[in-house]
């Protein structure tokens, strides 16, 4: 296991032992979405409390397959964002169920699942050891399945928003997260700053004759001179900005 991967199953197994032994400690700390605003430590704690053996073991397994090369490609301090911010949105996607008591890791690691399957879809996870299932499909199947329980009233006692929830704030870290590393910043530090665009520009883009393009390319044309028209010629990507170039009479 990776280091925070192992420090983060030490800690929900060392939880589990110590609130078995004191199970006064699990009040303070389970979330009940209506009590948040008076007990927000509970939108973190909740996650290191298990309602027995065998969801704790559930939990632990997917952090074990699937976290260690998570934050192998993360590293440690993304890893544990991705995580925490899965998690904490597992709990205020919740809200729906104001007077649940919710327990569990589940979204956080539904969060790194995400993560796992966004950087190797392919990869075959195999149920219960046996049936092979790509990582994408899997996030496909539970997601599908987490809204039904959602919507259905049929819960369970299963925490459907919770993993609802730890989907979606982990995919909202994953984007943010991509687009702030070095090697992103890097590329914009490269990428050429855009050329403003003048009047006579706009002119000569006008003065192309639509009838003279091909119908696949009249038809882009007509759309990127909409655009100009309605939202300025400044709103232009550069490729948008070529093509007109492309076709402008010389």
């Amino acid at each position: 296991m990776t280091p925070w991967v192992a420090r983060l199953v030490f800690a929900n197994v060392g939880m589990f032992l110590l609130t078995a032994v004191a199970p006064r400690l699990v009040w303070p700390l389970v979330l009940v979405p209506a009590f948040v605003p008076y007990r927000p430590w509970t939108l973190v704690t909740y996650m290191f409390l298990h309602g027995g053996f065998g969801h704790l073991l559930f939990n632990m397994l997917g952090l074990y397959f699937f976290g260690p090369r998570v934050e192998a490609r993360l590293g440690g301090r993304r890893f544990l964002a991705l995580y925490f911010w899965s998690g904490i949105a597992g709990a205020l996607l919740s809200i729906a169920t104001p007077s649940a008591r919710i327990v569990g890791a589940s979204g956080a690691v539904f969060g790194v699942m995400l993560g796992f399957a966004r950087y190797w879809p392919r990869e075959p996870i195999y149920i219960w050891g046996v049936f092979p299932v790509e990582a994408r499909v899997l996030v496909v199947v539970t997601t599908a399945l987490a809204l039904w329980g959602a919507f259905s009233g049929s819960s369970g006692g299963v925490a459907h928003f919770a993993h609802l929830g730890g989907y979606l704030g982990g995919w909202l870290y994953l984007r943010w997260s991509d687009a702030h590393t070095p090697a992103a910043r890097f590329r914009a530090r490269l990428a050429p700053e855009p050329k403003r665009v003048s009047g006579a520009d706009v002119d000569r883009w006008r003065s192309i004759d639509a009838a003279t393009l091909h119908p696949v390319n009249r038809e882009e044309y007509e759309r990127v001179m909409a655009k100009v028209n309605t939202t300025g010629p400044e709103t232009l990507s550069h490729g948008e900005r070529e093509f007109l170039e492309r076709f402008s009479p010389r």
